[in-house]
C-alpha cells in the first residue's frame, strides 16, 4: 500500500450519461484505494440512483460530505462532495441544461479544491457539450473550463495507455494544416511540457522520444521537403542544449514499438492520427486523455456521456480506473 496517497477528486461530469454508474464501478475495485484516497465531487442522489442498475454485490455505502476534513477512505464507502445541484429526477439518457450547468460546476468546485492544494489531481468523468451548453457555459469541453479557471494560455493533449505516452504538436486540424503549424517553437514546447510533466511525477530524466513528419522521418531528404530539417530539428536541439533527454526526429513507423517495448517514457507526436492510432490500438478501453501545461493534474476517460447506454448497468468502467491510475502517477509527490 502507498504511503502519503493522493486525494483524487472525480466530477461526476453529466449525471444524465453513465459518469456515475462507471464512478461506482470504479471504486469498486479496491486497488484505487490502495493507491489513492478518492473523492466523488457531484450529487450523492446520482450516486444513489446509480446503485439500483449497476451490479447489485457492490457492497457500497455513499456518504454526502460538505468538506474533506477527517475522511477515512476506506473501501466500501464512496465519499461525494455533495453539491445538491439536479433533481432526483432528472431524466437519464436525454441533453439536460439542468445537468450540463451541475457538469460545469462539479468541476469548476474541483479546480478550486486543486489551486487550494485540497486535492492532488483531479480525474474526469465525461461531460455533454450540447447540455453544457444549453446550461449556460459556451466551452467546447473540460479542456477548455481547466484552461480558463486556471488562466492558462497554452497546453496540450496527452494520451496515454498501458506502456505508451503520446503527446502532440498539433490535433484537430487536417495533415495539410498540421504540416503549416508545425515549427521548431512549438516543437520545443510541447518537449518541454513532456519533460515537465514527468519531471513533477517523479521521472528525474524522462526519455523523450520525437516523431518526423515524413515517411522514415524524411530519410535526409528523401521525402517530403526538408519538413524535418526546418521544422522539428531546431526544437530538439534547443531542449538537448537545456539538457533535456530527447531523441529525434525518428521515423513514426518503429518508434511507438520501440516505446511500448520501453526505450522512452514519452513520444511527441506531430499530428493527430500519428499519436492516436497507436494509442487506440492499445485498447480503447484503457486510453486516457491528459491535460498538460495546467498548473493541476487532470485526467479523464476517453470516451463520452454514452447517452444510448446510460441507465442500464453495462457502461465498462475501465477508462475511468486507467483514468485514476494516471492521475495517482502524474500527482506531485509529497
Amino acid at each position: 500500500m502507498m504511503q502519503n496517497k493522493p486525494v483524487v477528486g472525480i466530477t461526476m461530469g453529466d449525471a444524465a450519461g453513465v459518469g456515475p454508474e462507471i464512478i461506482l464501478k470504479s471504486l469498486a475495485h479496491k486497488e484505487l484505494y490502495e493507491i489513492s484516497k478518492p473523492i466523488v465531487i457531484g450529487d450523492s442522489k446520482m450516486l444513489e440512483r446509480a446503485k439500483s442498475f449497476v451490479n447489485s454485490h457492490l457492497a457500497i455505502q455513499v456518504i454526502a460530505v460538505d468538506d474533506l476534513e477527517h475522511l477515512s477512505f476506506q473501501f466500501g464507502t464512496v465519499y461525494c462532495l455533495d453539491l445538491d445541484l439536479l433533481p432526483a429526477d432528472l431524466t437519464i439518457g436525454e441533453v439536460s441544461a439542468e445537468a450540463g450547468h451541475a457538469a460545469y460546476e462539479y468541476l469548476a468546485t474541483a479546480i478550486e479544491l486543486a489551486k487550494d492544494h485540497k486535492i492532488d489531481a483531479i480525474c474526469t468523468a465525461p461531460l455533454n457539450k450540447e447540455a453544457l451548453q444549453k446550461g449556460g457555459h459556451p466551452y467546447p469541453g473540460h479542456t477548455e473550463i481547466l484552461a480558463d479557471l486556471t488562466n492558462t494560455a497554452d497546453f496540450s493533449m496527452m494520451l496515454s495507455a498501458p506502456n505508451l505516452k503520446v503527446i502532440h504538436v498539433t490535433t484537430h486540424v487536417g495533415i495539410i494544416d498540421a504540416v503549416n503549424m508545425i515549427h521548431p517553437e512549438r516543437v520545443y514546447h510541447v518537449i518541454k511540457l513532456a519533460h515537465d510533466t514527468l519531471q513533477k511525477a517523479g521521472n528525474h530524466s524522462p526519455k523523450i522520444a520525437v516523431c518526423g513528419i515524413n515517411p522514415h522521418a524524411g530519410e535526409n531528404g528523401l521525402f517530403g521537403y526538408g519538413e524535418e530539417e526546418e521544422k522539428v530539428i531546431p526544437g530538439v536541439l534547443k531542449a538537448q542544449s537545456e539538457g533535456m533527454n530527447v531523441v529525434g526526429p525518428l521515423p513514426a513507423d518503429t518508434l511507438f514499438f520501440r516505446a511500448v517495448r520501453g526505450d522512452f517514457d514519452i513520444v511527441v507526436a506531430m499530428y493527430h492520427d500519428q499519436g492516436h492510432s497507436p494509442v487506440k490500438v492499445l485498447g480503447l478501453d484503457t486510453g486516457v486523455n491528459i491535460t498538460v501545461g495546467l498548473p493541476i493534474i487532470r485526467t479523464s476517460v476517453d470516451h463520452g456521456t454514452a447517452f444510448d447506454i446510460a441507465g442500464k448497468g453495462i457502461a465498462d468502467e475501465k477508462s475511468l480506473i486507467e483514468a485514476m491510475r494516471q492521475a495517482v502517477e502524474l500527482a506531485p509527490k509529497k
